[in-house]
């Protein structure tokens, strides 16, 4: 997989001649693990991920330009106990034997991602999982869902991101899993759109003789609207299952059409439907990842008393028949597309202009994030910077003080003092506990002034704050933060990215 739009060096082995400490200086390696626990499977990878300082000078950004994978552990079905709840002494006795199998000690675990996805994000004890493998898995592997999230994890790990890009071709990955099915469109190697819908091959389990054993909401709609009456512990007939199937299939293929949803389509949308303009939207490909492309490419043939199969062989019919689809492509990874994005793409570094006051007081996990919108004009009213401050502060309904948090912000404008000077007062003026008693102040910026803004708190306006300012970092809809110790030489930390979202 070579999907980087940027120059980059391939660097194999450092002989004699090279200055090993120059290297080390521009390129970080690290070891990276992805956990995802789903409606229908639950599996885990590790990788290596190699990270280098972009070519353009004096750039304190640093980029993935090469991943391996190290080794991935066989597919578990997602063990649930008879109340619904997700049994977690057995998924946590999973992933501890992945680590001894792998041969990978948990402090050698850099970075990485528990994925909660799908059905599994509805279940009574999902923040219970979340916690125990953010523990459990390594000190910087977080726990991170949501379907948007799911959607953009799976065109990177499936390999779309990478075929868009290099044949310059617009794309739609299709990630048909257990409980949802996510939709990304991809033009040139950039995400332009996502979806998802609650369709998905295990949204029904049945257990011969015992009959249904697991029948979720969303199903029970689509077999109402066909006049079918699902009930646990009672059998599916082989022709009722075939049109639970193609119903399925049928609202897959209106999304893929990048049409609006029919009423029925409508309720199941688990976020909101295709923007308006994409109806005319040429698409050169589409590819297909998640359980159900296996059973669709024909690497699994085996049931396992879902609906995968039958899912498969319904949209398989409704493709054949269909002489205005673009072609299918086979991206490359299936079932284990989002735990390839988990382990892979989770991780942003950033660079040589930041400001930690103490090192030794890293890493920090699980700070919240409190977006700031600051206006950032040529001039800069101090207290407009703190009024956005303490708005933050309420609207994420955090007392000030009370923990460490995150401020993020993206930074524009000239880096002039008198600016950093007024964004410095304003910040530590709405933050006067945080200061006082010591607890780190964090300030993640989209922009290349962290060191600056960072040496105006501590030298200018508030001398006892415990500053960590980290810039060049991007922050969109995410809610958490795990900020890592120093990598010395290069002199950078990784930042984690975390969204918790529990429905």
């Amino acid at each position: 997989m070579h999907d980087l739009e940027f120059e980059h060096l391939h660097v194999s082995a450092v002989d004699d001649t090279v200055n090993e400490v120059a290297w080390a200086a521009d390129n970080v390696e690290l070891t990276t693990v992805g956990i995802d626990i789903g409606s229908s499977t639950s599996h885990l990878m590790f990788a290596r991920v190699h990270l280098q300082r972009l070519s353009t000078a004096l750039s304190s950004r640093f980029v993935v330009v090469d991943r391996k994978i190290l080794w991935q552990s066989p597919i578990l079905l997602t063990p649930y106990r008879s109340d619904y709840t997700i049994d977690v002494d057995e998924l946590a006795g999973f992933i501890g034997g992945c680590y001894s199998y792998a041969g990978i000690e948990r402090e050698k675990v850099d970075s990485g991602a528990v994925i909660l996805t799908g059905e599994a994000l509805k279940r009574r004890n999902a923040r219970a999982i979340a916690d125990l493998f953010s523990e459990e898995a390594g000190k910087f592997v977080c726990a991170s869902a949501g379907h948007h999230m799911e959607c953009q994890m799976a065109a990177h790990g499936s390999g779309a991101i990478a075929l868009s890009r290099g044949h310059t071709a617009t794309l739609l990955n299709v990630d048909i899993g257990g409980g949802t099915t996510k939709f990304a469109l991809i033009e040139n190697g950039r995400i332009l759109a996502t979806c998802a819908i609650a369709v998905g091959g295990r949204l029904i389990v049945e257990d011969g003789d015992k009959g249904l054993t697991r029948v979720e909401p969303p199903v029970q709609e689509v077999a109402k609207s066909l006049g079918i009456e699902l009930a646990l512990g009672k059998p599916l007939s082989a022709a009722d299952r075939k049109r639970i199937a193609t119903r399925m299939a049928r609202m897959v293929m209106g999304l893929i059409d990048l049409r609006q949803p029919n009423e029925l389509a409508r309720s199941l949308m688990v976020t909101e439907t295709w923007p308006a303009g994409l109806a005319n939207k040429a698409i050169d490909a589409m590819t297909f990842s998640g359980g159900v492309a296996e059973y669709l490419y024909k690497r699994e043939s085996r049931c396992f008393g879902d609906l995968g199969s039958d899912l498969a062989e319904g949209l398989r019919h409704a493709l054949a028949h269909r002489r205005d689809l673009p072609s299918v492509w086979d991206p490359g990874q299936g079932i284990r597309a989002t735990v390839i994005g988990a382990a892979q793409f989770s991780v942003q570094i950033s660079g040589n202009t930041i400001m930690i006051v103490d090192p030794d007081k890293l890493p920090l996990q699980n700070l919240p994030v409190l977006a700031c919108d600051f206006a950032l004009g040529d001039e800069i009213a101090p207290d407009a910077i703190a009024s956005e401050v303490r708005s933050a502060l309420s609207r994420a309904d955090f007392e000030e003080g009370e923990s460490p948090v995150a401020l993020s912000f993206p930074w524009r404008g000239d880096p002039s003092h008198a600016r950093l000077h007024a964004v410095a007062s304003g910040i530590c003026a709405a933050l006067p506990r945080t200061i006082v008693e010591g607890m780190p102040l964090v300030l993640l910026i989209d922009g290349d002034v962290g060191k600056s803004l960072g040496r105006v708190i501590l030298l200018e306006v508030a001398p006892r704050a415990d500053v960590i300012a980290v810039d060049g970092v991007q922050l969109k809809a995410f809610d958490y933060v795990d900020i890592g110790s120093v990598i010395r030489v290069t002199n950078v930390v990784p930042i984690i990215i975390k969204s918790l979202l529990f429905t």
